[in-house]
């Protein structure tokens, strides 16, 4: 077991050594994209990838060559991860369990969706201003609505299926906000926004399924990582199976130094 746990731990840190050398990569090229869709994911990727890089690297020194202390990081810095990414797919879950389209009518087959549907945490999230001004040069960098087949069940790129222009009886406010201009349309509809919310959570729930069949295999990684951290520990100990039976081959790393104080001691005294 000494050996097979030890193994396993360098194998496999040192493949996720090598998978973040192009996730740190993708984030360098996003960051001199000038597409601010690209640019917009380049901070979480570099930081995912510098975190990998520096657990792997713990991990895979201390297993191949029995560093107590890069294990005891590395197990450390797991632990709070898999804590870090459970509390981060019940979050996913709840905020991912409202929303949804409504139907227009029988004879449409598309829905519309409507802002307050969604969770009060990404309603807030998309209403500043500052996030939204990203979300919609995306929306209008990707051209969407130059394609008239998008334009129906689309919030972005048509007024809601109720507006009645000729009528001066009150309606939703989103259809005061449409305008035919290429750069305005439905851009700052609400419907606009419920729909990017519609795909965040779809895309979202879809990451939140994927977390858990992650954790189960952090979990089993994490417990393999405390067997050869007791491996590690127990083979720079000088009477790794007791002190009656047989001892190291290796002395530990203070052996030399605790010899050399105890002659001198000997010598002085």
């Amino acid at each position: 077991m000494y050996r097979f746990s030890n193994t396993v731990i360098g194998f496999l840190n040192l493949f996720s050594l090598l998978a973040s050398i192009p996730i740190i990569g993708a984030g360098l090229w996003m960051a001199r994209s000038s597409t601010t869709c690209e640019s917009f994911l380049q901070t979480p990727l570099l930081v995912i990838g510098f975190v990998v890089l520096i657990v792997s690297l713990a991990g895979f020194i201390g297993a191949c060559f029995h560093v107590a202390w890069a294990l005891w990081v590395y197990l450390v810095v797991m632990l709070l991860l898999i804590a870090t990414l459970l509390c981060f797919t019940i979050f996913g879950f709840v905020v991912t369990s409202q929303g949804g389209g409504r139907e227009v009518s029988a004879d449409r087959i598309y829905k519309e969706y409507r802002l307050e549907d969604y969770s009060p945490w990404l309603r807030n999230r998309i209403k500043d201003p500052q996030y939204w001004k990203t979300i919609k040069a995306c929306i209008m960098g990707s051209k969407t609505c130059a394609n008239i087949a998008s334009w129906t069940p689309s919030g972005c790129c048509k007024p809601p299926t109720s507006c009645n222009y000729a009528t001066s009886v009150a309606q939703d406010i989103d259809c005061y906000r449409w305008n035919n201009a290429p750069s305005v349309l439905c851009y700052d509809c609400d419907s606009c926004k419920a729909g990017v919310l519609e795909d965040v959570r779809i895309d979202w729930h879809k990451i939140s399924v994927l977390n858990v069949v992650m954790l189960v295999l952090l979990i089993c990684i994490y417990s393999i990582g405390c067997c050869a951290f007791r491996n590690t520990r127990r083979a720079e100990t000088d009477y790794p199976y007791g002190e009656n039976r047989m001892t190291k081959i290796r002395p530990r790393w203070d052996f030399h130094w605790w010899r050399w104080m105890h002659d001198r001691r000997h010598l002085l005294y």
